[in-house]
């Protein structure tokens, strides 16, 4: 008799498992559907309403009882009603050496200039030490499509603006920083290694065809000339004589020979120097401007692969099923 009711109850468990897989099978079919039409989503925000009750639950909470009662219905009516012409677009950037977070940017520009009109205003809130010229190149264009259609961007810079941070930074109608953020780094570095010794070293022939008399200047494995470093020194002056030329153009009151030299400084010494128009924190800027503006925070959300999804959702499921039966076997 105890025979058959294990059996019963591994017959039991099976099925259990083989309907969990086949519900996470039909969730990943209808996952993959979805992803088809959509990488990410739009995420909006409303800062606004957040300032606001943070702000009135701490006067509420230190009334008495019969004022609270009061002051809470007329936070319910003017919730209801409130409603300014202004707004105030908020983006966070934290950028990566690969800048690939200027895909996610080019989806909340969009969705910004679809809705702003001019008394509208953008707040940036920039994070990043720069990486891949072409990458931060393409983000700091993204922000001018701001600017070219006369929204008034501001940026905010928290930790860090440098290199290509800053360059995207430098787009700004005002620049802020906290005390202690990193800012500038206006230069070009390029570094590679060189492995022609220890191959020659080992025997080991290393051949490259190339047709162009500059297609390669420098190389991992070959051995490198002085004609191919000055090449190699040439592009980058003409990279950094460019990124120059871009934060001049931006920021005209700039002594652009005294800040391009690759340096970095904090809030304060970049201020003194122009670098930014004001020394404070976004949280600080923001609680200024609230009062004045609808603040909206706009962030366009990358979907996680399909593997990623099928693999967490895998095992929850099996550690779901795993308790649950052993939480079933001690009952028995």
């Amino acid at each position: 008799m105890d025979f058959v009711a294990d059996i019963g109850s591994f017959l039991l468990k099976a099925a259990i498992i083989v309907v969990a897989v086949g519900f996470i099978v039909g969730l990943v079919a209808q996952a993959a559907q979805k992803q088809k039409k959509s990488k990410g989503d739009l995420q909006v925000t409303h800062l606004s309403k957040e300032l606001n009750e943070l702000s009135e639950q701490l006067k509420i909470e230190l009334m008495d009882k019969k004022a609270k009662k009061k002051a809470l219905k007329a936070l319910k009516k003017k919730k209801a009603t409130e409603k300014k012409e202004k707004r105030l677009f908020v983006i966070d950037f934290k950028g990566s050496m690969d800048a690939k977070e200027v895909d996610s940017l080019r989806h909340e520009v969009n969705a910004i200039l679809n809705l702003a009109t001019e008394k509208d205003e953008v707040l940036v809130k920039l994070e990043s030490g720069g990486g891949v010229v072409n990458g931060y190149g393409l983000a700091a264009a993204q922000l001018l499509r701001l600017r070219e259609h006369k929204l008034t961007v501001n940026v905010a810079i928290d930790k860090v603006a440098a290199s290509g941070g800053y360059m995207m930074a430098c787009v700004g109608h005002k620049l802020m920083a906290a005390p202690f953020a990193f800012i500038g780094s206006i230069g070009v570095v390029a570094q590679i290694p060189n492995f022609h010794r220890f191959l020659k070293t080992h025997n080991v022939d290393f051949e490259q065809l190339t047709a162009g008399e500059y297609k390669r200047t420098l190389t991992l494995f070959g051995e490198n000339t002085d004609e191919g470093r000055r090449k190699f020194k040439q592009d980058l002056e003409a990279i950094h004589r460019q990124f120059k030329s871009f934060v001049q153009e931006n920021r005209a009151e700039l002594d652009i020979d005294k800040v391009a030299t690759g340096e970095v400084w904090s809030g304060q010494e970049a201020k003194d120097l122009g670098l930014i128009d004001e020394v404070i924190t976004s949280d600080a800027w923001l609680m200024k401007q609230h009062e004045g503006f609808d603040v909206l925070q706009v962030q366009y959300v990358m979907r996680k692969p399909l593997s990623e999804r099928f693999a967490k959702g895998m095992s929850v499921i099996i550690h779901t099923l795993k308790t649950s039966l052993t939480r079933s076997d001690v009952a028995q």
